[in-house]
């Protein structure tokens, strides 16, 4: 990461910048994923900055940015439905997996719905992965309905006085209007059970701003209430977190660094942004 490393370097003894140095800037900004809205927003609140409180203040400006809503993820009171969405590619499963490891670690009992039935590869790794943690995962034909998968994962977990049920969806149909109807039907469906207590979206830190394109449209269709924010390793800048907490104000609640289980862990605020200027 390291956002704006370079521009605290520079800064720290001088406020005398060029053209070219606020370009240099603006450049390194975009290419953080942060987004242009708010790397114009940057840039004007960068120019009122001291060089003796630079730091301070860049990090006040980005705090200011996050969502208002909390980072906490759900309270798991009875049995707590987490619905969990995003494109395929972004990690999705695997961060399934490391959510119902992170609940078993601290002593809840969890189901797993296999709802991504389009693609085979994804119920057969959540099944593997249910095996490795001791969680049960419940799944349903190649190709069948994920909204019947989903349904009976809820029943089960209702019957058995589970935790946590966490439901795996599809993330790729024929075209988005397919997939995003499908994931609503998977909500409805569910609800006749239980609620859905959290929907986590989950996007690749890689994935610049298309991420923030991809929480926009999540968004609408299925009311996202938390950001998991997967593959934010070193070379991921992570930037489109910030965006989309300022635009959308979607909470991060979850971040995923890695393949094993314990490569996840609870957002925590403080330790983002000073990665950002690292």
């Amino acid at each position: 990461m390291g956002l704006f490393s370079k521009f605290i370097a520079k800064i720290k003894g001088t406020n005398d910048f060029s053209p070219a140095d606020w370009a240099e800037l603006e450049q390194e900004l975009l290419s953080s994923d942060v987004g242009p809205k708010l790397a114009k927003e940057f840039l004007e609140a960068a120019k009122k900055v001291k060089s003796d409180n630079a730091e301070e203040a860049l990090i006040e400006i980005m705090t200011q940015n996050l969502s208002k809503s909390s980072h906490k993820p759900i309270t798991v009171n009875g049995t707590t439905t987490i619905m969990v969405v995003g494109v395929n590619g972004t990690g999705k499963t695997t961060s399934v997996a490391k959510l119902a490891s992170y609940y078993k670690r601290n002593g809840k009992s969890v189901v797993l719905a296999a709802g991504d039935t389009f693609r085979a590869a994804a119920v057969d790794q959540l099944k593997t992965w249910g095996e490795r943690i001791g969680v049960l995962v419940i799944s349903g034909k190649e190709n069948g309905d994920p909204a019947s998968v989903a349904f009976d994962g809820a029943q089960n977990a209702q019957k058995s006085q589970s935790d946590v049920f966490i439901i795996d969806t599809a993330g790729r149909l024929h075209n988005k209007s397919d997939l995003m109807a499908e994931l609503s039907k998977v909500k409805r469906v569910v609800e006749k059970v239980s609620p859905i207590n959290e929907v986590l979206l989950v996007i690749d830190a890689t994935t610049g701003q298309n991420g923030l394109q991809q929480a926009r449209i999540f968004t609408e269709s299925v009311e996202v209430t938390g950001i998991v924010l997967s593959k934010l390793d070193g070379s991921a800048k992570g930037g489109v977190a910030l965006a989309i907490e300022a635009e959308l104000g979607i909470p991060v609640k979850w971040i995923g660094t890695g393949e094993s289980e314990g490569d996840f862990a609870l957002f925590d605020a403080q330790s983002y942004i000073k990665g950002l200027l690292a």
